[in-house]
């Protein structure tokens, strides 16, 4: 018998599934199963992914939530079924190191995107590097993201940026309300580049660097590696993965 952890978000509508799943099959640990259950939205699936990626145990989640772009949909009856037959999925995340105005370094992991944003009422000026060469001496903006295939349909599919297929090796840098250059629409670069954005004039115009949700303020810069020896597992039902749902987001 497979063993599972049930894990909800605290949203209602999460817990009231998770009591009811509850009911139904008995739940382990996290460090004990060999499948995690994530209740909720695609919020709660990266915190989820987050918090277990030192197990290497796959994370199959349920919808009680918005979008759920992460997520199977939600069903009672037929739970041990679904696991048994569930397609895997394999992503890496980004790793961030930003260092803020006190010369203090934040290392973080990001599965879907790592943006700037500016935080205060001017526009932030950006100065970007890849590979450790200067592609733009300033891009003035309200923001700049570099976002995974996987994250490629949340925020960067919101400020314009491509959808990536999942086995690409691709990463997305999309920029947010480009001012100048006007209408710069980003670039596609190997999941290999080393991104670096320097802020300028960081006094007057201080800008906050976030990864899935988790901010680091008045930085100074930014360096940005994909992380190809951390991997992610997401379980989905048969012909829901990864790669049809971002097929699907293109023709909608």
């Amino acid at each position: 018998m497979v063993k599972i952890a049930l894990a909800a978000s605290d949203a209602q509508i999460a817990q009231r599934a998770l009591e009811r799943l509850s009911a139904k099959y008995p739940s382990v640990p996290a460090q004990e199963a060999d499948l995690i259950v994530a209740l909720g939205g695609d919020g709660f699936m990266l915190q989820t992914l987050h918090s277990t990626m030192h197990l290497d145990t796959p994370v199959y989640g349920m919808n009680c939530g918005t979008v759920g772009f992460l997520m199977n949909e939600f069903r009672e009856g037929d739970l041990i079924d679904r696991l048994t037959v569930a397609e895997e999925e394999v992503i890496h995340p980004l790793s961030m190191v930003a260092q803020d105005g006190d010369g203090v370094q934040h290392n973080m992991l990001a599965i879907n995107e790592v943006s700037l944003l500016r935080a205060g009422p001017q526009a932030a000026k950006l100065r970007v590097s890849v590979d450790g060469k200067v592609r733009m001496e300033e891009l003035v903006c309200d923001g700049a993201l570099l976002a995974t295939p996987a994250g490629s349909t949340a925020y960067n599919y919101s400020a314009r940026g491509p959808i990536l297929p999942i086995g690409s090796d691709v990463l997305a840098l999309t920029a947010l309300a480009a001012f100048r250059p006007r209408r710069w629409r980003g670039a596609l670069l190997p999941n290999t580049a080393k991104v670096r954005f320097d802020v300028l004039e960081r006094s007057k115009r201080p800008v906050m660097a976030d990864a899935d949700s988790r901010s680091v303020r008045n930085v100074d810069w930014v360096e940005i590696t994909s992380v190809p020896s951390v991997k992610h597992r997401i379980l989905f039902d048969p012909g829901h993965g990864l790669e049809e749902r971002l097929l699907t987001e293109q023709f909608v």
